[in-house]
């Protein structure tokens, strides 16, 4: 089982930018699809954004398209969301978690979470 870290996260002002990252341990995640997704006070956990286990596969929820970037570094078992422009509306807790395919299965491992807020 892989453990997730996620960590970056703070206080930023609206217009800004952060960068979070997602740190496995107990494996190696460079085969795995790896996802990040945040949940809201009083709403549901929503995804932001995925990347296929070598980065050539990305998507993105249409609320962060062209705002988010997310990568990867294998050799240093890290992912990584590059959050730019960021609005009021992107305070969250946010997470990454892992699975298997691109595009379909269930998320099997996920971190602990690291709170963003934004203030405007």
């Amino acid at each position: 089982q892989v453990q997730l870290v996620e960590s970056g996260g703070g206080l930023v002002q609206a217009g800004g930018s952060l960068r979070l990252s997602c740190a496995a341990s107990g494996r190696t995640f460079s085969n795995d699809v790896v996802g990040w997704f945040r949940q809201a006070p009083g709403k549901e956990r929503e995804f932001v954004a995925r990347i296929s286990w070598n980065g050539g596969r990305t998507a993105y929820a249409d609320s962060v398209k062209g705002r988010f970037t997310i990568s990867r570094d294998n050799a240093k078992n890290t992912v990584y969301l590059q959050m730019n422009n960021v609005k009021s509306e992107d305070t969250a807790v946010y997470y990454c978690a892992t699975r298997t395919y691109f595009s379909i299965g269930e998320w099997a491992s996920w971190g602990q979470g690291t709170q963003v807020t934004v203030s405007s």
